[in-house]
């Protein structure tokens, strides 16, 4: 690993070689430069003396920091998945903490506390009214008509899953199994 001096003496002699051309490209994209990079690139262009400057941050690059609150925490990323697509269908920005640690190794879902989904403080209310949304019985899809959602025949909760594996549903509210008919 080189020093800082022996960076900021390596990245000089690359601008250096470099044509004018080629140090105005370097411009264009110098938000991307590390601080010894553009501390490098300033040198060799005041050297030269062109009239060239960096350009600014671009807003898709920018991180904000915003003040969120966890709304819901989940042990499988399926589920988390799907409220926060909920609330981004919504309008709502939305933020799933420890998704990706889960996903390399799920059986630290516990550990960590679950997937976490976040807010802005602001939107919280609302986005708790998205999520509070029961389940409709019926859904008008375009094109096809009506779709009717399958329910549990013990309790006849909406809120079933069907596994491919098994070829049969399953419900979340009571634990009952049953295959279609």
């Amino acid at each position: 690993m080189p020093t800082p001096e022996e960076e900021r003496g390596r990245v000089a002699g690359v601008y250096s070689a470099m044509s004018d051309e080629e140090l105005g490209r370097i411009a264009d994209s110098g938000d991307e430069l590390s601080a010894i990079a553009q501390e490098a690139f300033q040198t060799e262009v005041a050297r030269r003396g062109l009239k060239i400057t960096i350009a600014p941050p671009r807003g898709e690059d920018v991180f904000e920091f915003n003040e969120t609150v966890t709304l819901r925490q989940f042990r499988d990323l399926p589920d988390a998945l799907l409220a926060k697509g909920s609330l981004e269908s919504a309008g709502i920005q939305a933020y799933l903490v420890d998704d990706n640690m889960i996903r390399m190794d799920w059986f630290i879902s516990n550990l960590l506390g679950g997937i976490k989904l976040k807010v802005r403080a602001e939107d919280a209310e609302a986005a708790i009214e998205i999520l509070s949304q029961p389940i409709p019985e019926m859904i008008d899809v375009e094109g096809v008509g009506n779709f009717e959602q399958p329910q549990c025949p013990h309790c006849q909760s909406l809120d079933v899953t069907y596994k491919e594996y098994k070829h049969a549903w399953t419900c979340s509210a009571c634990g009952n199994e049953w295959k279609s008919s």
